[in-house]
């Protein structure tokens, strides 16, 4: 045995006895027995390996794991990682089922449509012609689209009637540009349920010793759902028993008080205004850091804040968002602000010599999901972490965040809305009831969406949002709020036709299944829980896609590549 390779695949025949008590290692599966071997084979030796799994104490690097990932599979924490993930799926798919939810399974190849991120394009031999027989049909090529996710099969299958609880493990593809920790395939928990609440006034009630409950719109039987779900799946996975409510805040809320649409809620650090200067008159131009938006504060003898505060003082004037301006109260008690100098500040509490003050200039605009402040707030957090031995919780802090803008303004005309309001979620979202009057006045903006995120110590996991199902009202958001022309109009005929035809009130969510895989084994990045992921820019160092295709295989497509240059156009 000594002269075989190691990682080589050999047959074992023997017999299992005890082990000794001082060699016993009861912390393992098989720790308490030992084989003794009678006879051995070499089914298949292991040739020259480009690294050694078993060696834990000598780990290749990701590049080199990532090519030969079938090797690295054999590493036991990467592999436990994929069996408990399929342990995740079985506890899911039998939670739903016995709550009278249908697995259905739903078009992977469908539509090129106008909402969503960018698609991915399926080319079709079929062409025009074999579509559309008319003499005026051109002979052009016909593409499907890759499933961005399930959302029209699934309000389409609720609209039938003949399905009211759905659920499905769904594989989605977008076609993002290279963001670290994102796949271009992945995988949803996906949902959605007839005849849901509306968002009724006093609907939701909340649990005798807890805090009046903020859930304000519809789609509380999506909630109740979800976290039955998620309590079972983290008790039988961690043995972690969490709250029977999660809690609840507004995007409002969460922004003034966090900076972020998924604010980390285990750490304070909350945002504050400084108000007692508001009409000062150097503060008055719009050039400068206005102090009616939010402003960060830390204290110098805060003690529960003593590392964030040697993160302010380690933080350079580089790492600063953009926007942010880091002011230092003086010795007397004062903070220069331009060419002044401001006392009497009301923030909760006078400001002290030494304290920080982060100040900001059309800072509380949200750009990705967060503010200047709300990304320097988690800034320091990570300082504080790396440098000052700040340590949060493990406790898993859960969040639902509602009451999202419906629409928001895309000031970039090459992007999808093309210089048009489009939906913060997508445009099936219903508003909230008492925002519809704001839908008839034109003040778009200021209408709130029946969405709801959940979110985990900062991490989004879940998102979803009450349909509209009223064909008229959707139809007039289609129209009117987002200016969809005919032809995009066309791609939804078939859902507006569902709608009429009596499709009940529904609602939904979809689950990031690899990023609620990567929370439950506590990797630090969701490609350590899927078998073979693609690299943070698309690519698969393993099957070596995507690929060029020949001229001739193009052809059959009705397709050509342009070559000008080094550039396929």
């Amino acid at each position: 045995m000594s002269e075989t390779p190691v990682e080589s695949a050999v047959l074992i025949e023997g017999r299992v006895k005890v082990r000794p008590d001082s060699a016993r290692r009861p912390e393992e599966p098989t720790g308490c027995v030992e084989v003794e071997v009678q006879d051995f084979k070499v089914l298949n030796p292991a040739g020259d390996l480009p690294f050694y799994p078993s060696d834990l104490q000598n780990v290749a690097n990701e590049e080199l794991r990532a090519r030969y990932r079938y090797l690295d599979l054999r590493r036991p924490s990467l592999a436990n990682n994929i069996k408990k993930r399929s342990q995740v799926t079985h506890i899911i798919r039998n939670l739903l089922v016995e709550n009278g939810f249908t697995e259905v399974e739903t078009p992977l190849l469908l539509k090129s449509t106008p909402e969503g991120a960018r698609e991915y394009l399926v080319p079709s031999r079929l062409s025009t012609s074999a579509i559309d027989s008319s003499e005026s049909a051109k002979l052009t090529p016909q593409f499907y689209a890759l499933s961005q996710s399930p959302q029209q099969p699934k309000q389409l299958l609720i609209s039938s009637g003949g399905i009211d609880k759905y659920f499905q493990f769904a594989r989605c593809f977008r076609d993002e540009d290279g963001r670290k920790d994102r796949q271009p395939e992945f995988t949803q928990i996906d949902m959605e349920v007839g005849f849901i609440s509306w968002g009724e006034p006093n609907e939701s009630k909340a649990i005798e010793g807890q805090n009046p409950d903020k859930w304000r719109i519809g789609g509380k039987e999506i909630r109740d759902t979800i976290e039955d779900l998620i309590r079972t799946v983290w008790k039988k996975t961690l043995d972690v028993d969490l709250p029977p409510r999660f809690e609840v805040m507004t995007f409002t809320e969460a922004i003034a008080k966090y900076g972020s649409d998924k604010p980390d809620t285990r750490f304070g650090l909350e945002l504050c205004q400084l108000v007692d200067v508001a009409e000062h008159s150097s503060l008055k131009s719009a050039d400068f850091y206005s102090i009616r938006e939010p402003c960060l504060i830390v204290r110098k003898n805060d003690s529960d804040h003593q590392a964030f505060f040697q993160a302010c003082q380690s933080l350079t004037e580089d790492e600063l968002p953009h926007k942010i301006q880091r002011l230092v109260v003086d010795a007397n008690g004062r903070l220069p602000v331009g060419m002044e100098t401001i006392d009497s500040l009301s923030v909760e509490g006078r400001l002290e010599p030494g304290d920080f003050v982060f100040l900001t200039k059309g800072g509380s605009k949200v750009e990705q999901g967060a503010t200047a402040l709300g990304r320097l707030r988690l800034r320091l957090s990570e300082i504080a972490q790396q440098k000052y031995n700040l340590t949060l919780t493990t406790a898993p802090h859960f969040l639902w965040v509602t009451e999202f803008p419906l629409f928001t303004y895309d000031e970039d005309k090459d992007f999808i809305a093309k210089g048009r309001y489009s939906s913060s979620h997508h445009p099936f979202t219903a508003p909230m009831w008492q925002d519809i009057p704001l839908l008839k006045e034109g003040r778009f903006e200021a209408v709130r969406g029946q969405h709801y995120d959940l979110v985990l110590n900062g991490v989004e996991v879940a998102g979803g949002s009450v349909r509209i199902h009223d064909p008229v009202l959707q139809e007039y958001i289609m129209k009117s709020v987002l200016q969809l022309t005919d032809s995009e109009m066309a791609s939804f005929d078939h859902l507006l036709h569902a709608l009429k035809c009596g499709a009940p009130p529904h609602g939904g969510i979809a689950i990031g299944f690899d990023r609620l895989m990567s929370i439950l084994c506590n990797t630090k990045s969701i490609r350590d829980v899927i078998a073979f992921p693609k690299t943070g820019g698309g690519t698969d160092p393993v099957f070596k896609s995507p690929s060029a295709i020949d001229d001739e295989v193009l052809k059959a497509y009705g397709l050509r590549s342009i070559i000008a240059g080094n550039v396929i156009s």
